[in-house]
């Protein structure tokens, strides 16, 4: 890591720029970001990565052409790709040559010994496995796929984990830095579907629509909805744009606050048909847009809590809000008001998901577990999942119900038999951080989204529902 910031550092020295940044201002704000050591090493080296990366941009650099083989190094030193026929023939599903290094087992202990899960209650991961569900272990749910070097998102914020967005069962979207390509597993290409680097105005002159537009929007968060694509970034910037459409449509900036960053956001359609989307950021409020009228609406005000995540349930009457304290708040959605709120997580939460059904919903928190809770059996929950490693930063259940899934900081995707009272799971096991991950809306893939920038390098790795053809295979 010290390496490729080195060079980009160098690379800017070199092209005779001058800007006052020195070594000593980035590492006072990794210091602010870190609180100590207490950041998986991992995070530490990508958020160092991207702040080094922010800085120079902000100071007018940009990068010489051999800077962004810094970005592909990764696939010079493995294989570009890694099909499920190679993997059955004993490959590593990242390509990863063990011969070449120590046993996979054997970094796998070390990983797991070595890496710091970031916390911001002291010991809430290790005080949080008292009453956790034993799991069986060893369900075959998805099947890998394929796995590929050449399509990555970086980490952007160590906390914020809502990069990967699946359209259909072979259309992926990801976010990096300043842009968010389209991923196609059918053609093996990627391309870029928005560049926010630049300046970026909207095309529809309409009351409320920030016509202006955003310079330089350092992203955060991203959401894809029937042909809808909403992006958040750092300093409260939303920019809506159409899939179908070339030109962006809408720009909202929700507050001019120091630190407004747009935590989620998460699309949908009332009973009329309108489409809207909730967002929640670091000015403590929660708001809905109506995409039709163009008009803002603000739902909830946390007084001094940073919501990191929100979800509205199908029916849209209840909204799950989680932040920066242990506890979970269910909001009245129209009315804007807690009627509970949900104890239980020792530490701040980052994640949260609704069962298709409308009365499950799970939220994901720092001190490494998953919350099952049912409203109709509140306020206890009907069952709690524990991590190996990190902390619990995203959750999705499929559009069936019949499936959910949990992400690590880094390294594990659990996928649970929901039919089983989550009693079954899937454990996928691999090497690097994750800045997401996205079941396809039919149910049939699984897109995991490694984004590590260090030793084990990035890569996008497809899972397909695992179904029983064995009748089938045989004609075949």
């Amino acid at each position: 890591m010290r390496e490729v910031v080195t060079r980009i550092w160098m690379n800017a020295i070199s092209s005779g720029l001058s800007f006052s940044l020195d070594m000593e201002s980035l590492f006072i704000d990794i210091s602010d970001w870190t609180y100590g050591s207490s950041m998986g090493v991992d995070a530490r080296g990508e958020v160092l990565w991207n702040m080094a990366r922010h800085h120079l941009d902000d100071a007018g650099y940009s990068p010489p052409s051999d800077e962004s083989s810094v970005e592909e190094n990764d696939d010079e030193r493995y294989d570009t790709h890694t099909t499920a026929a190679q993997v059955r023939r004993g490959k590593d599903i990242q390509g990863i040559p063990w011969e070449h290094y120590r046993p996979r087992e054997v970094e796998r202990k070390y990983r797991l010994e070595d890496y710091e899960n970031y916390r911001s209650v002291p010991n809430s991961g290790e005080a949080s496995g008292q009453d956790c569900k034993i799991t069986k272990k060893g369900a075959s749910l998805y099947d890998f796929r394929h796995n590929s070097r050449s399509v990555k998102s970086p980490i952007l914020h160590f906390q914020l984990r809502n990069l990967v967005w699946a359209t259909t069962n072979h259309d992926v979207y990801l976010a990096s830095r300043y842009f968010v390509q389209h991923w196609s597993s059918l053609t093996q290409m990627k391309h870029t579907v928005l560049d926010v680097i630049g300046h970026v105005v909207p095309s529809e002159n309409r009351p409320g629509n920030l016509m202006e537009g955003f310079t330089k929007t350092k992203i955060s968060t991203l959401a894809i909805k029937d042909r809808l694509l909403i992006l958040g970034g750092c300093q409260g910037e939303l920019i809506c744009k159409y899939l179908d459409r070339p030109e962006i449509s809408f720009c909202f900036k929700i507050t001019y606050y120091d630190d407004a960053t747009i935590n989620c956001a998460e699309i949908y359609t009332d009973p009329s048909g309108s489409v809207h989307f909730t967002a929640s950021s670091n000015d403590c409020g929660v708001r809905d847009f109506d995409m039709e009228r163009c008009q803002e609406k603000f739902i909830l005000s946390a007084y001094l809590l940073l919501l990191q995540h929100t979800s509205l349930s199908p029916d849209r009457r209840l909204l799950v809000v989680v932040g920066d304290n242990p506890d979970v708040m269910l909001v009245d959605y129209d009315r804007g008001l807690t009627l509970m709120t949900l104890p239980g997580h020792l530490d701040f939460s980052f994640a949260s998901a609704w069962h298709p059904d409308g009365f499950i919903f799970a939220t994901g928190n720092q001190d490494k577990t998953c919350r099952i809770w049912d409203v109709r059996k509140l306020p206890e929950p009907v069952a709690v999942l524990k991590g190996n490693m990190g902390a619990i930063q995203s959750i999705r259940y499929t559009s069936d119900g019949r499936f959910m899934a949990m992400a690590e900081a880094a390294d594990y995707v659990h996928v649970y038999d929901v039919n089983s009272d989550y009693g079954n799971e899937q454990e996928i096991d691999f090497f690097g951080e994750i800045p997401g991950f996205s079941f396809s809306p039919d149910t049939e893939s699984l897109f995991i989204c490694v984004g590590d920038r260090g030793e084990y390098g990035g890569s996008l790795l497809e899972y397909g529902h695992r179904r029983n053809y064995a009748y089938l295979d045989s004609l075949i």
